[in-house]
């Protein structure tokens, strides 16, 4: 994207703000974990909780977030993931308290294991992961036999890597805002 994917426009607003309040909304108080250097714009009321700065691996974020939560499960959605909803943020939430040590979102064969609910049970083999930050999420999240959720709708999972996803993300927003009942263009 050449700069800090939070802080990325998309419709008028920043690009973590869609996660956020689909976070909110679903649980309540969130908490962005991030890096030190990490360019956020403004987040008021969002606590940001500081991760090590080593290594450089989305499984991180997802530690530190679990150690930060003393015992509790975790939801984690990436910034970058604009489109993904309240609903589907609840279902993950109580998907986790079924007793799974991770529950991600997929659809069909596509994981994406920055969405998804983490418990504590997960902590150590996660930990254990991070000595081999080569290794890429996904097959860590299998490999601690991860609990696979179906979304409805596989866009949900759409996320913004380039500045033509935001045009497509963009795109999406505006149907589905037009496909809602009482909505005025």
């Amino acid at each position: 994207m050449g700069g800090a994917k939070a802080g990325v426009k998309l419709n008028g607003r920043h690009l973590i703000t869609y996660p956020l309040e689909a976070l909110w909304r679903a649980l309540g108080p969130v908490a962005v974990v991030a890096k030190r250097d990490s360019e956020l714009p403004p987040l008021p009321g969002v606590a940001v909780w500081i991760e090590p700065d080593q290594p450089r691996h989305p499984l991180a974020g997802i530690v530190h977030a679990l150690r930060a939560a003393e015992g509790r499960h975790v939801v984690v959605c990436a910034a970058d993931l604009p489109l993904v909803g309240e609903a589907l943020i609840r279902a993950l939430a109580a998907a986790g308290r079924g007793g799974a040590r991770a529950v991600v979102a997929c659809a069909g064969d596509r994981l994406q294991p920055t969405l998804g609910c983490y418990g504590p049970e997960a902590l150590e083999s996660l930990v254990s992961a991070l000595d081999q930050p080569e290794r890429r999420l996904t097959d860590v999240v299998a490999e601690i036999e991860a609990e696979r959720l179906e979304v409805a709708d596989p866009e949900d999972l759409f996320n913004v890597n380039a500045p033509e996803d935001l045009l497509q993300a963009a795109a999406i927003l505006d149907r589905r805002r037009l496909a809602q009942p009482n909505v005025k263009s």
